[in-house]
């Protein structure tokens, strides 16, 4: 059985920088109330009528560059998102073409902030099974053009941003490679953080009423969101180290879902990890949801924090709820 491992990546946020204070204009909030509770001192947006693939085609473009690959090596799509150009045809087969690969499979993955971990996974076992030899994993989110932003929605819309990440996961006879993958998933908890509105389940699947209400923006129990993530995410970082015979003292870095701040320092705290061993950058970017572990580990690889041999281990919960990790020996 062949094995895969990460070959080239590459990010993509949009020009337009948003800090709290502009938020202020449009809520009832401040820098500091933002800060406190999220990490976050800004965000990237996009400019006009701007989709998901649209962000997607630089990062995967730079992610093939820095693979030495062509879109002619790509025999495969996974595009995460839960925020796709259009409710269908999917985002990957969007990106296809603006690649200019028609013919190459192209799949969506929604499981939101788990989005990439699920797709780097599925390009794992694609390329063990034999199936693939090159795939193009993409995390892409535009959520700028969803939110709330008047004071009734501010404790969500305060929190996220647009960007891409992408990595080009292929087929390995060396020692670096994706080691292994845990992933979960818990339905019952899924209106804690959700978008009730259109839904096939309701019909009509949106009203003016609907509209009004607000209920095609998404809300969140953060509360319960967050007590989740710190109990799960220290339990599944032991659980897949231990399977794989390591320990955190053999991880040179923990690269979390950026939601937020306090949760990636508690989980830290719990897990007795140093802050030089964590990778942050919420503070600039907000949770870009499929897109922020992929660009928190390009940066952090850009940065020198991760370097050939390296034992990473990459960690996210979000909603479903789902939740998951990846290691991989870089």
């Amino acid at each position: 059985m062949q094995r895969s491992r990460i070959v080239g990546m590459g990010h993509y946020l949009p020009e337009r920088v948003v800090p709290n204070a502009e938020l202020c204009t449009w809520m009832e909030t401040s820098d500091e109330w933002i800060h406190q509770r999220s990490g976050i001192r800004e965000r990237r947006w996009v400019s006009g009528n701007v989709g998901a693939s649209e962000l997607a085609e630089p990062a995967a473009r730079a992610a093939l560059a820095e693979a030495g690959r062509t879109v002619a090596d790509v025999d495969m799509i996974l595009f995460a998102t839960l925020s796709p150009d259009l409710n269908f045809p999917g985002s990957g087969c969007l990106l296809g073409a603006r690649l200019g690969i028609p013919g190459v499979p192209a799949m969506d993955i929604r499981t939101q902030c788990t989005g990439f971990l699920y797709s780097l996974a599925t390009a794992d076992s694609m390329v063990r099974s034999g199936m693939a030899r090159c795939v193009l994993v993409v995390g892409a989110e535009v959520h700028s053009s969803g939110l709330d932003l008047s004071t009734r929605g501010r404790d969500v819309s305060v929190l996220f941003g647009d960007g891409a990440g992408a990595a080009v996961v292929a087929a390995t006879d060396g020692p670096a490679m994706l080691i292994d993958h845990e992933l979960h998933a818990d339905g019952r908890y899924a209106e804690i953080l959700m978008v009730e509105a259109p839904a096939s389940r309701l019909s009509p699947r949106l009203t003016p009423a609907m509209l009004e209400e607000g209920r095609h923006f998404p809300s969140m129990d953060g509360k319960a969101v967050f007590k989740h993530a710190v109990e799960k995410l220290p339990k599944l970082v032991h659980s897949i180290l231990e399977r794989n015979g390591f320990t955190l003292d053999d991880v040179a870095l923990l690269v979390p879902h950026q939601a937020n701040m306090r949760i990636n320092e508690l989980v830290a705290r719990h897990l007795a990890l140093p802050p030089e061993r964590v990778m942050h950058n919420i503070h600039k970017y907000g949770n870009t949801t499929a897109a922020s572990i992929p660009i928190a580990l390009h940066e952090a690889v850009q940065e020198g924090r991760v370097r050939s041999g390296d034992l990473v281990l990459l960690a996210g919960l979000g909603a479903g709820l789902t939740w998951g990790a990846s290691l991989v020996r870089w």
